[in-house]
């Protein structure tokens, strides 16, 4: 096996709240995946939620090489827990065929978040 992408993005958790306030739950919507939006509308810390996935989600079009657009949307990663919490990502439709034009068959995430800030590395291995 070998690394065919790696990506990191890190998002002021504040920001996310203010977008949130003006705009409701619009920039959700956009970015989680139905399973995500409804994880994110029972969280008792919907912006913190909000930020770690946009950041996840950030990281995984950066390692595809595309970023968001050029194929590959939001909706197209999708971020979820095993059983002991420990983050998992899944793609499809463009972002899934942009990892199979690197040859790569699986990625691995870590997301991590502090007062201020979420941040998420991924790493697409062949």
């Amino acid at each position: 096996m070998a690394i065919v992408g790696i990506g990191t993005d890190i998002v002021e958790i504040a920001r996310i709240g203010e977008q949130r306030q003006r705009l409701g739950d619009r920039l959700a919507k956009r970015v989680l995946t139905e399973s995500e939006l409804a994880t994110y509308l029972q969280s008792k810390q919907p912006e913190r939620f909000l930020a770690k996935r946009f950041a996840a989600k950030e990281a995984a079009a950066k390692a595809l090489g595309t970023g968001i657009g050029r194929g590959v949307s939001f909706q197209h990663i999708h971020i979820d827990n095993d059983a002991n919490g420990a983050p998992l990502i899944r793609f499809t439709d463009g972002a899934l065929a942009r990892l199979e034009q690197l040859s790569g068959r699986c990625g691995f995430i870590s997301i991590a978040d502090e007062q201020h800030y979420a941040v998420a590395t991924v790493v697409l291995e062949s």
